[in-house]
């Protein structure tokens, strides 16, 4: 049985007007502009004003990628939000995304992967299309991090910003075709990044706040191995999953730009086939890929890559890691 096609069909993002810059860390940690260029090739990123939400962001992303689509909010047929940072645990994030965008009856829900939480959703998005019961299913990627993020630890304070990318997915699509899809997870690397209070196995208390227990910490040499390895084993899996494609490029998830350019490397592919913008936005989870397939296909990077391969690729906490590949 031939499964439907479908790719995608409108994409929107929305990031906060506040810049956290390298030098504004400078001011709250021992740091300076060049030791983070160097390690990360952050220069800036987005932080959430106060009384905004990580909802706040996709409602306007989720607006922007509607009507790039062309639709109206009542077309879709499902919701997905990637987020590790909801508005509150309960209820999720995506049902009042839902509600605000008028779209009633509309499943929707969260999915926590990670950064790798974007690819995972639209893994979940193709089940649904390729099992005929979807037509047009909206993904959100979006992250209010620095809600999160410790800002007395040098090491990753410098890493993390906030952001929202929605992409329309439909059988009736204009650009991109998903071919494949692949996500896969170790529990082993469960404490290579984590956010120890705040869950039910250590509840916030004042005490743990004040510890810093619910704030994020990542151990940064582990997961500079694991990620190079991974993506460059996720874009040659798409590379072998699509053999009669030529690759065109690559679109990861903006970790480190250390990280992206080790794989690159590896891969032995140019530097303007792999798709980067973290130099202005700094790591956003499960915004990061969403937000730089906007800006790739908005800001021309596209161009020339007509029936060529495109490959999104993550890795995150979890361990979890994925990738998509799409025929452009």
């Amino acid at each position: 049985m031939t499964r439907p096609a479908f790719g995608i069909r409108g994409t929107g993002i929305c990031v906060p007007d506040k810049i956290l810059s390298n030098d504004d860390l400078s001011e709250l940690v021992d740091t300076n502009d060049e030791w983070i260029t160097q390690r990360t090739g952050i220069k800036e990123r987005r932080m959430a004003a106060e009384g905004q939400s990580t909802s706040d962001l996709c409602i306007e992303a989720s607006k922007i990628a509607i009507a790039d689509a062309g639709l109206q909010p009542t077309d879709i047929d499902l919701i997905i939000l990637a987020t590790v940072t909801p508005d509150q645990h309960v209820p999720a994030t995506a049902c009042k995304i839902q509600a605000e965008l008028g779209m009633k009856g509309v499943p929707a829900f969260d999915l926590a992967a990670g950064c790798t939480g974007f690819v995972y959703a639209t893994n979940v998005a193709a089940q649904f299309f390729w099992a005929g019961t979807a037509k047009n299913v909206l993904v959100i990627g979006a992250e209010c991090l620095t809600r999160i993020t410790n800002y007395t630890d040098r090491g990753s304070c410098i890493l993390f910003g906030d952001g929202a990318g929605a992409v329309v997915y439909s059988t009736d699509f204009t650009y991109g075709e998903v071919l494949s899809a692949s996500m896969e997870a170790d529990g082993e690397g469960y404490d290579v990044m984590y956010q120890r209070a705040g869950g039910s196995r250590q509840p916030v208390t004042a005490d743990l706040i004040a510890a810093h227990e619910h704030e994020l910490v990542i151990h940064g040499r582990q997961v500079y191995k694991f990620a190079v390895n991974k993506m460059v084993e996720l874009v040659n899996r798409e590379r072998t999953n699509n053999p009669d494609l030529e690759l065109g490029g690559v679109i990861p998830h903006q970790m480190n730009q250390r990280i992206i350019e080790g794989a690159r490397e590896r891969l032995e592919m140019d530097e303007d086939r792999i798709f980067v913008n973290i130099q202005r936005y700094g790591n956003t989870s499960a915004a990061s890929i969403p937000l730089a397939l906007d800006e790739a296909r908005r800001g021309g990077w596209m161009k020339g890559q007509d029936g060529k391969l495109i490959v999104l690729c993550s890795f995150g906490a979890g361990l979890t890691w994925g990738s998509v590949g799409i025929r452009w």
